[in-house]
């Protein structure tokens, strides 16, 4: 009968070390928990050499980076997800994974990970001491996933949506550089224009002896200004930047912030369904990981990045806790449209609610692809016809002197 030598850690934490005679090394894990033991590492007797070689590999990698990226955050959990379905313990699906992280920082945080498990800690609570990287999304799922016994379902789950909202946020950002792009090449255009070409034809016009324009006399002045204060400007823009940022890092500030881009004519529409994109994205990978609706809510309030929206959360969190059904206090918030109301109606007769959630979230990455597409659409034309009567004007206030001296000769 094959043997299998063993590391593991007994209740109090102490670590043990063995072999098991078993016909497979399933059969050998489940004899060692049995025996209420924590298994860190098995292994078939003779594997020693590969053994050496892991630990070589071990000494050889070299993370890539030091920030954690949400990618590798995504990664992980998609690792994750995958080990523990085909059966591999969740220290050795960690220790797995840390082999080929790529971020420095990541690396150091599940090493921190497998030593307070190995201490005795469950997977959800030693992720808790690590708050800056794994949100409370993560660990309230973890913890579901550990209650339930379904950690490798709930981990996939979690890591779909970690790789959705990553596609979108590449959509979005896909689809607002070019416009970015556009909009910087032709502001320095513009402004070597203002600064480089204006001053040569102002020189010129100091040998006219005749009254210059009103549209070039303006330009020539605004060049001059510019010439003498740019850096001045320069100045004045980033540290504008750098007080609106403090500003928007209060609380006072973040709400003011957001009810001006409420407010905003197009856009203000746009950033509300962005919001309503999260939460409903939010809403449905939880209740569909089995967490209550209550749980679900006070997660949401505290993920959902937004100050109005967490006040409206909280808000629909206290009448569900009296007793009433979402679809409710969703619609007295005002916030969201009669079509998400409905929907969580229906979601609620029939026992559907996370399926309603999922259906409402993709209807509005729908809608936002569609806004950004036209948006994008539309953005180029208007840009170029700025630009052409821009130049144009320019170009026609410094002709025009030069048209006038001809008409006089």
């Amino acid at each position: 009968m094959p043997r299998f030598f063993y590391i593991a850690r007994n209740k109090s934490g102490q670590k043990q070390t063995g072999v098991e005679d078993a016909s497979t090394q399933e059969e050998a894990i489940i004899r060692l928990q049995a025996k209420d033991l924590f298994i860190v590492s098995i292994f078939p007797e003779g594997t020693e050499k590969g053994i050496s070689s892991e630990i070589i590999l071990k000494a050889k990698f070299k993370p890539k980076h030091h920030r954690i990226k949400y990618d590798d955050l995504v990664l992980l959990c998609r690792q994750l997800a995958t080990l523990l379905s085909a059966g591999v313990t969740i220290l050795k699906s960690l220790d797995i994974i840390s082999q080929q992280v790529s971020s420095r920082r990541l690396y150091g945080v599940i090493k921190d990970l497998q030593k307070d498990m190995e201490a005795g800690l469950s997977f959800h609570e030693a992720m808790a001491k690590h708050k800056t990287v794994f949100s409370e999304l993560w660990v309230n799922l973890v913890e579901s996933g550990e209650a339930s016994g379904n950690l490798a379902i709930v981990l996939g789950r979690l890591a779909s949506y970690l790789e959705r909202n990553a596609a979108f946020k590449k959509k979005l950002i896909s689809a607002i550089i070019y416009p970015v792009i556009l909009m910087v090449a032709g502001l320095g255009a513009l402004l070597f224009l203002t600064i480089k070409i204006i001053p040569n034809f102002a020189e010129l016009f100091k040998g006219f002896n005749i009254k210059l324009p009103l549209l070039t006399r303006m330009l020539v002045e605004l060049s001059s200004f510019m010439r003498h204060y740019i850096l001045v400007i320069f100045v004045a823009i980033i540290v504008g930047v750098f007080l609106l940022r403090r500003f928007i890092a209060t609380k006072p500030g973040r709400r003011s912030f957001e009810k001006f881009l409420f407010n905003l004519p197009i856009f203000g529409e746009f950033f509300r369904i962005l919001v309503i994109e999260r939460f409903t994205s939010e809403m449905a990978t939880l209740i569909e990981s089995g967490v209550p609706i209550l749980y679900s809510l006070e997660i949401a309030e505290h993920s959902v990045d937004n100050l109005a929206m967490a006040d409206i959360i909280r808000n629909i969190k206290d009448d569900v806790r009296e007793g009433k059904p979402l679809s409710g206090p969703l619609q007295k918030s005002g916030f969201f449209d009669p079509m998400v109301v409905q929907m969580v109606t229906i979601g609620e007769e029939i026992g559907e609610l996370s399926n309603m959630f999922k259906r409402l979230n993709t209807f509005y990455q729908e809608y936002i692809d569609t806004f950004l597409t036209r948006f994008t659409s539309m953005f180029e034309p208007i840009m170029l016809i700025f630009m052409g009567v821009v130049i144009g004007l320019m170009v026609i206030g410094m002709f025009l002197p030069i048209f006038q001296i001809t008409q006089i000769r």
